[in-house]
């Protein structure tokens, strides 16, 4: 079992030495660092590198939370992700933070922090319906408006008939082809509609 640090400064400019010589102080046998990046996952490939050395009783050191996680949403998952990698976490700045999933407070915890992420994200899903019904009651309805407007769907519609391709007919109205298929089928449902 080996201990692991990270470390990761926002800007070039700035010095990681500091972070370092910390976590090396606090036993860290190799550390990872990140220069001027931010602390979104697909942005700091050290610690992609560090993720991928750690193994199940390993412990990562870490200055604090926020060089890991940049809100409180990804600190949840990066520490459920550690945890289900039965890495420890242990924060210098964070005493509160020293989460050992192979014990039963450490498991306890993370379990906690997986459900209120899960109460978290619950939220979220049932506010953005409410808030979607509510603009359908006021005759308002989300996404982005259709690049296929009334001349245009009439236009594929002729052309349609006429036996081009949706390839040509997208290309013949500077449009993508899904844009022309989705509109020649609402068009054929309310046609069958009408017919039925």
């Amino acid at each position: 079992m080996t201990v692991a640090g990270y470390a990761r400064v926002s800007s070039a400019e700035q010095d990681a030495r500091a972070q370092e010589a910390e976590l090396r102080a606090a036993g860290a046998d190799r550390v990872f660092v990140d220069h001027g990046k931010s602390a979104a996952r697909g942005d700091r490939p050290q610690w992609a590198v560090c993720l991928d050395w750690l193994r199940p009783g390993d412990t990562l050191v870490i200055r604090a939370l926020d060089r890991v996680a940049g809100n409180q949403a990804l600190a949840v998952e990066t520490i459920t992700d550690l945890a289900r990698r039965q890495v420890r976490l242990k924060s210098l700045a964070e005493p509160s933070c020293d989460i050992d999933p192979s014990t039963p407070t450490g498991e306890a915890i993370v379990g906690i922090m997986t459900v209120l992420a899960g109460l978290r994200v619950a939220n979220i899903r049932e506010s953005t319906r409410r808030g979607l019904t509510h603009a359908r009651e006021q005759g308002r309805v989300g996404g982005r408006p259709s690049v296929m407007t009334q001349e245009r769907t009439a236009a594929a519609v002729a052309m349609r008939a006429a036996g081009h391709s949706f390839d040509h007919i997208a290309q013949a109205l500077g449009v993508g082809r899904s844009s022309v298929s989705r509109a020649l089928a609402k068009v054929a449902q309310s046609t069958s509609a009408t017919t039925a």
